[in-house]
């Protein structure tokens, strides 16, 4: 194609594989194009690859490479780079995802949250992730009941093993099933992959946790898409890893967990890894950020939990030691020829640890290592072998046991899963290395890459056919297009009898074939074969172009590594072990096999009859593709190496799709997207109304375009039609751009002849203002100067008017204040004598008080002490009735031995409740005393600061003396000139003195000042610790009168029920437990923090859990009232379980329950089961089909309900007495009067609860309790009803988030003016969501909810809001648009004005918790955003947002109205920096939001924020009126 002035285009270039350029002058056969690295270049036109000019809109990058302009292979590769850069890690090919490893933890991609946004969607409705195309294979599983399979490929530390994990996960999630077992199915699947990657990973040079082998597994789903079992399959172990290794590689994780195992490798006698042949000859033996004995134990886990016994883990661990040790058996030379021995005692320990550990004997291992049987006819014939052969041989035995353990361990991990036979639908997920080539390739890379032949030619027939549906569902002519496949590769390899993989199995048949003679037959019989090339520099080596590129290969090892043969020593040696397990992996051989020592088994032969199952399997599934990049070859996290992504998306076949699309019609647009972009080549049409078909037709046509066509909803263009039409469009549009110039220059050349010419005259206009400003500038200063000159003279004369006048007065001033202080002390002199007189008169006036007082006294003293002597001599007669005195003295031994057993409980319980008191008092007196120093500390230093301010008076008073005495010295030497000046000097000095001593005085009285302030708070803080202290005291008070009524209570018990009780009375417990409540209610009265009260509320209810007191037989105990009720749980459930409605806005149930209960004076019994009853009823309720309609109406119950106990129940300890209920006195033989006046209480009744002013009742614990299971109902209900409404609102708002096609931009038809008003949302998406907030208000008014609940309930239901639609903007590239914004934009006007109607009192903060998306949708609907700096965005645009989210939005926006672009590329660079620096430290770097869960009030909230209700003119319902147990409630009303 020609290119002109301006393109923009691709140029290879050697290192970065494409660069960017822009052609600065085009010749006839060449091209000079300025790189993006400013370098100007020459080239050929067919060298150039298109580049799209409008790339920089939209973000620069497209989720799915089959919307990118021009298909190839530069764009594919920059695009992949520009969403790297971003963390973007996934891209679409169609439906072939592409990875690119970030090596780094991205935490937020994979968690719970995640995976629940992909659950159900359509592929591409999201951003590109390895959950979509998970889910769109169980999707189609499902649907169309017909397997799946997905196949991640990749190179080597591509990130193929992560990503395969990342698939199970989520199919586990999807389609997991209860446990019915220990082990679940998905469980055992995903901990199968540790198990593996420690027995079949191994570092390479490319990767430390390399997969050698390939693994595919099924996932078996029954038919209600749940998982029913599973299988895993292995292809191509690479088992001569076990012997053979290279630096800086790793053996496999299996051998290097064992050795760091501590006790277990001990046990085998293992050392470090370096002590050992198959380990040391690399010397890498850790890995950077792993734990060999972590990872042995996680090992050791996953047998666990796969199912592997422990006998069989001890048999597994064993035969990894001893191929450790097999390897470090040496061979000498032998007596005879050929043969060989145990080099040394060394070499003798470790074959004696081998025959130990693999449990054979010592000699039989000995004899299968050094020689060989042959069986003739004649006989056996023994063979020895010489030491080449014996290690050979060595390495033979321990690939053998590693591989066939392998097998086992595999096939064991099936059996533990379990199959489902009846299975009809799976999910098979390929986990096989990718293509390879290093700089030297064996026979391992033969196959990977005969495999990847395999799976290309599968890849592209599915690519094919995707294009082929594509141009179906279009309806276009596709015959003519040719399909490109690689079967002449494949041919080569595998076809019989001259393919590689034959001629191989031939050459390995003769003993004495080699890698010579098997190259020189394979170039003999395949040189004419295009794709095999010979070596300039090896007779042996040979090359293959394979779809990914050439590959060289060398044979040395081809013959040895493609032999398998099975050596009959070996199989007799470990079949006759005394280990089960070994003895079961190797069976006795049949009789033709033990004939021949070594029997042939071809490995290619038997890998390609695995790959042939495999791709058989794969044909009858529908196939989903994951490619996984490795971006660079050091594993560092942004870094992107072009040469390396170029040869892996050749490898993955990414570019193979890329060519069979351009070999049909790469470029196909939507009729709109083509007419928004060139529309302006056939400007006449756009006028008014048009149909998008026509009009692309048209446009093709007048470009004169002939390969194309049209499709139903797309037109197709074959590769280079879109370059000529963007030439054409360039044009057009450099047209259009140079008109708009030339008119623009125009107006610039008239606007600035236009501004010069005001210039002019504004200059002379300032010339002319300047004169007339100078002469009256000169005018003003000469009027000036004589004004200035009558003031100078008028100051002069006052001045000296001033100093005579003030002279005069400060003389006057001294001799009036000498006099007027020694009149003062006059004064003062007389006064004191006067106080000292009146002082002692009253003195002996109080002296003859006392002695008068004392004299009367001691005369009423002695008459009462005579008047008491009569009345003792009448007290000694009366004494003298014996026989009286006798019976009163036996009576009151009785009494004062009941009283003895009586005082004895009542000093223990008092005893506890002392200790208790005088510890809290203790520590009350200790904080005084600490607060009284203080506060005499504060005194002393106020005190000291008086002294000083008292001594800085007296110097005041001093210097002032000394000031008058120099006045008069002045007075008195007037007419001495001289020492008139000296005095003024002094005067001067002692002034200045005088002002510093007054400073001095001022500091001083601000920091009295401070200090007394200081004082007063110290006084403050004591007098507030006094007055807790009076509480204290009077909490004290009320413990001691609560132990007198427990005193008098057992005075009052006669002594055979006490006899009674004593055996059931636990003393110890019984003080423990008043000691515990005592210091409940202590804590609680001076507001400390109470933890131990929790957990006393949360025990089960009494009547569960205290046994009852055995009564005897002749004894009748009185009942508490409320067990006489029973029969009253009727009413109660009648109440709950019916709507009764509500009256005058209070819920009658709640009241109905209230009165019920406070009737039947259960909040005053300690043992009850009524409460228990009603919760049990409310749950009953709650859990009925109908219940989620009933929620309004019972959380406005319950909490009515939970108010009135708060209100008018007290708690004044589980055992004290209610003082209302005693109406007689207590002594010592009397009994408490228990009578009350029906209707005394039925009135009382009538009026509890009309105000504070009224008796609250005292609660018992078990009325306490059912507060507390009150409190925890309302919350539970207050959580179901918002969990409902997040529910209901859930799908409103996944239609909300993106605008529908009628409203978004029309293509053609934007607004001319960027300031155009915002769009107002589509009819009913958003009205919907007002109409549900609109019922949902209704419900709640109907069912009188308190304004607080429906206030939180809000708050949380737009907390919920914000969060789905910030996080849908954040995963959805679609919705981070302009017109999309702009429509959400108004559709969030709409919930402002709903807010703003049912007022603050029922909205609350609800339009402040929509923060993060009215900042985000604001931050889409701004124009000119390249102008924003990073501190305006994050701190004036979005201060809610984090860095990370802003960051989000910024790579994910594009401008599909107006074509602008979005943030500039230094702010985008500046917060992908500070990302990165941040996701080290943050624990979870997830950018999007949480759901809150929590329940946002307290029981605190509850009693302070809802009113209290009266309830007393509350009427019984006419269906409850013939109950008989609420006939009280009639009455009272």
């Amino acid at each position: 194609m020609s290119y002109r002035k301006g393109s923009k285009v691709w140029v290879e270039e050697k290192g970065e594989g494409w660069l960017e350029a822009e052609v600065v002058d085009a010749k006839e056969r060449a091209v000079v194009v300025l790189t993006s690295q400013r370098k100007k270049i020459s080239v050929l036109p067919e060298k150039l690859l298109p580049r799209d000019t409008d790339e920089d809109l939209g973000g620069g990058h497209v989720d799915d490479m089959t919307k990118l302009t021009y298909l190839n292979e530069p764009g594919v590769l920059y695009n992949l780079k520009r969403r790297y850069a971003l963390n973007e890690i996934y891209t679409y090919t169609g439906s072939i995802l592409i990875a690119v490893n970030p090596f780094t933890r991205l935490p937020h991609l994979y968690n719970e949250y995640m995976m629940e946004q992909y659950k159900g969607v359509r592929l591409g409705d999201l951003s590109p992730h390895v959950f979509a195309v998970a889910d769109a294979s169980y999707r189609a599983m499902v649907n169309d009941s017909r397997s799946q399979s997905i196949l991640v490929s990749g190179e080597s530390g591509a990130g193929k093993t992560e990503t395969t994990k990342l698939i199970m996960r989520y199919l586990t999630y999807v389609g997991g099933r209860a446990v019915l077992d220990d082990r679940s199915v998905e469980q055992q699947v995903l901990e199968s992959n540790p198990l593996l990657e420690a027995f079949g990973n191994a570092k390479t040079i490319r990767n430390d946790n390399s997969s050698r082998f390939g693994k595919f597994v099924e996932i078996q789903f029954d038919k209600t898409g749940r998982i029913s079992g599973a299988a895993i399959r292995t292809y191509l172990l690479e088992r001569s890893r076990v012997v053979q290794i290279n630096d800086p590689e790793r053996n496999f994780h299996c051998f290097y967990q064992l050795c760091a195992s501590g006790k277990d490798a001990e046990l085998y006698k293992l050392g470090h890894a370096s002590t050992f042949h198959y380990l040391n000859q690399s010397k890498t033996y850790e890995l950077e950020g792993t734990n060999n004995e972590d990872e042995y134990w996680k090992t050791k886990r996953a047998m666990d939990i796969v199912g592997i016994s422990r006998s069989d883990q001890d048999a597994i661990f064993r035969t990894l030691a001893a191929i450790l040790h097999l390897g470090n058996i040496e061979f000498s030379p032998g007596k005879e020829s050929d043969s060989s021995k145990i080099k040394d005692s060394t070499s003798n320990f470790h074959l004696q640890m081998t025959a130990t550990l693999l449990m054979c004997d010592p000699d039989l291992l000995v004899s299968s290592l050094c020689s060989r049987s042959i069986h003739t006819n004649e006989g056996i014939i023994i063979k020895a072998l010489d030491c080449a052969a014996a290690v050979a041989n060595r390495d033979t035995l321990a690939k053998t046991v590693y591989a066939r353990l392998f097998d086992w361990l595999v096939e064991n991990i099936n059996k533990s899963i379990g199959q489902d036979v009846d299975s009809k639908a799976q999910i098979g997920v390929l986990d096989i290395y990718g293509f390879e080539s290093f700089k030297h390739n064996s026979f391992e890379q033969f196959c990977i890459n005969f495999a990847n032949e395999k799976l290309q030619q599968h890849f592209n027939e599915h690519v094919f056919k995707m294009e082929q549906e594509e141009y179906k569902s279009e309806k276009i002519n596709w015959s003519y297009i040719e399909f490109i496949d690689n079967q002449d590769m494949l041919d080569l390899i595998e076809k019989k009898p001259i393919g590689i993989i034959a001629l191989l199995d031939e050459a390995c048949m003769f003993p004495k074939s080699t890698h010579v003679t098997f190259a020189t037959k394979m170039f003999r019989n395949l040189s004419s074969h295009p794709r095999l090339e010979k070596t300039k520099f090896s007779e042996t080596d040979f090359s293959i172009s394979h779809y990914a590129g050439k590959v060289t290969y060398q044979t040395d090892s081809f013959l040895e590594k493609n032999r398998d043969y099975i050596v009959a020593e070996h199989c007799n040696l470990l079949s006759s072990s005394r280990c089960p397990l070994l003895s079961g992996l190797f069976t006795s051989l049949p009789e033709e096999s033990v004939r021949s020592s070594y029997k042939f088994s071809s490995v290619a032969s038997r890998f390609k009859q695995q790959l042939q199952a495999l791709m058989e399997t794969l044909s009858s599934t529908e196939p989903h593709y994951v490619r996984c990049v490795k971006p660079n070859s050091v594993n560092r996290p942004q870094l992107f190496e072009n040469q390396s992504v170029l040869h892996q998306l050749r490898c993955g076949g990414v570019l193979e799709a890329v060519r069979i699309s351009l070999a049909g019609y790469p470029t196909r647009r939507t009729y709109a997207e083509f007419v928004d972009r060139f529309g302006v080549l056939v400007p006449e049409l756009m006028l008014g109304s048009y149909d998008e078909r026509a009009l692309t037709e048209s446009v093709l046509e007048k470009m004169k375009l002939d390969n194309f066509q049209l499709g139903r909803t797309k037109v197709f263009l074959r590769a280079g039609q879109i370059a000529i039409l963007d030439v054409r469009r360039a044009e057009v549009l450099d047209n259009a751009a140079r008109r708009i110039q030339g008119r623009f220059r125009t107006f610039i050349a008239r606007k600035e002849f236009v501004k010069t010419k005001e210039a002019s005259i504004s200059v002379q206009a300032y010339c002319r203002g300047c004169f007339a400003r100078k002469m009256y500038k000169i005018m003003r200063e000469t009027a000036a100067a004589i004004i200035l000159q009558k003031h100078v003279r008028r100051l002069i004369v006052q001045r000296n008017y001033q100093e005579a006048c003030s002279a005069a007065l400060l003389i006057q001033s001294c001799i009036r204040g000498f006099i007027a202080r020694r009149y003062f002390s006059t004064i003062r002199e007389q006064k004191a004598a006067l106080v000292i007189q009146s002082f002692w008169r009253k003195r002996k006036v109080a002296m003859l008080f006392q002695h008068y007082k004392r004299a009367t006294i001691a005369i009423q003293c002695a008459w009462r002490q005579k008047l008491a002597r009569k009345e003792l001599r009448k007290l000694r007669m009366t004494a003298n009735e014996a026989g009286a005195l006798r019976e009163a003295k036996n009576k009151l031994e009785k009494k004062l031995d009941d009283l003895t057993l009586r005082l004895t409980l009542e000093r223990r319980i008092r005893a506890a409740g002392e200790e208790t008191k005088l510890v809290e008092i203790s520590k009350r007196d200790k904080i005084i005393e600490t607060l009284s120093a203080e506060c005499a500390a504060a005194k002393s230093s106020a005190r000291s600061e008086h002294d000083k301010n008292l001594l800085l008076q007296r110097q005041l008073d001093d210097s002032l003396g000394e000031i008058a005495m120099l006045r008069s010295n002045k007075i008195l030497k007037a007419e001495e000139e001289k020492q008139n000046s000296n005095l003024k000097n002094i005067v001067k000095s002692l002034s200045e003195k005088n002002s510093l001593l007054e400073n001095e005085l001022s500091t001083a009285r601000k920091s009295s000042d401070d200090t007394m302030e200081k004082l007063k708070d110290v006084e403050g803080k004591c007098t507030h610790l006094q007055q807790n202290l009076v509480k204290l005291q009077e909490k004290l008070t009320n413990l001691e009168n609560e132990n007198h009524v427990l005193r008098n209570k057992a005075f009052n018990i006669s002594p055979k029920t006490v006899s009674e009780v004593l055996p059931f009375y636990n003393p110890l417990k019984f003080s423990v437990f008043f000691r515990h409540t005592t210091i409940l209610k202590f804590s609680a009265s001076i507001g400390l923090p109470n933890s131990e009260q929790k957990h006393i509320f949360e025990t089960p209810t009494p009547t569960k859990h205290l046994a009852p007191i055995p009564h005897s037989t002749g004894t009748r105990r009185q009942k508490l009232p409320v067990e006489r009720h029973e029969g009253n749980h009727e009413i109660l459930s009648r109440c709950i379980k019916e709507n009764l409605g509500f009256k005058d806005g209070k819920p009658v149930a709640a009241c109905i329950i209230y009165k019920c209960l406070l009737h039947w004076r259960a909040f005053e019994s300690e043992r009850t089961a009524i409460f228990d009853h009603v919760i049990e009823a409310i749950n009953d309720v709650l859990k009925a089909k109908e219940a989620d309609g009933r929620l309004p109406y019972w959380l406005s119950n319950t909490s009515a309900l939970l108010c009135l106990l708060q209100k008018n129940l007290r708690s004044n300890g589980f055992f004290g007495t209610p003082s209302h209920r005693s109406n007689g006195s207590l002594g010592l033989g009397g009994r408490t009067g228990q009578v009350r006046n029906p209707a005394c209480q039925l009135f009382s009744l009538s009026l509890v609860g009309r105000g504070d002013t009224l008796a609250q009742v005292d609660a018992r614990y078990p009325a306490i309790l059912f507060k507390q299971q009150l409190t925890a109902c309302v919350e539970k209900i207050f959580g179901q009803l918002r969990d409902n409404l997040k529910k209901e609102i859930s799908p409103l708002l996944s239609v909300c988030i993106q605008a529908p096609k009628s409203t978004r931009a029309q293509p053609g038809k934007a607004s001319k003016s960027p300031g155009a008003g915002a769009q107002q949302p589509s009819n009913s998406h958003w009205d919907n969501i007002v109409n549900f907030l609109n019922l949902l208000m209704d419900t709640l008014r109907e069912n009188y909810v308190p304004s607080f609940f429906i206030r939180k309930l809000i708050t949380q239901l737009f907390s919920f809001i914000n969060i789905q639609l910030f996080n849908s903007l954040l995963l959805r590239r679609e919705c981070c648009t302009f017109s999309n914004g702009e429509y959400v934009k108004a559709g969030l006007s709409l919930l402002e004005k709903w807010i703003t109607d049912v007022t603050e009192e029922f909205a609350g903060t609800s339009w402040h918790e929509l923060n993060y998306i009215r900042q985000a949708v604001g931050f889409l609907v701004i124009h000119q955003k390249r102008k924003k700096t990073l501190e305006e965005i994050s701190q004036d645009l979005c201060p809610s947002l984090s860095i990370r989210q802003i960051y989000r939005i910024c790579s994910m926006y594009w401008d599909d109205k107006y074509n602008t672009q979005g943030i500039s590329n230094e702010v985008v660079s500046a917060m992908r920096e500070m990302v990165n620096k941040d996701t080290a430290n943050l624990v979870s770097n997830s950018f999007l939001l949480d759901d809150d869960l929590s329940i946002p009030f307290s029981t605190e909230d509850l009693s302070m924020a809802i009113p209290a209700t009266d309830y007393a003119d509350v009427e019984l319902p006419e269906c409850l009126h013939l109950h008989p147990s609420v006939q009280f409630l009639l009455k009272v009303s």
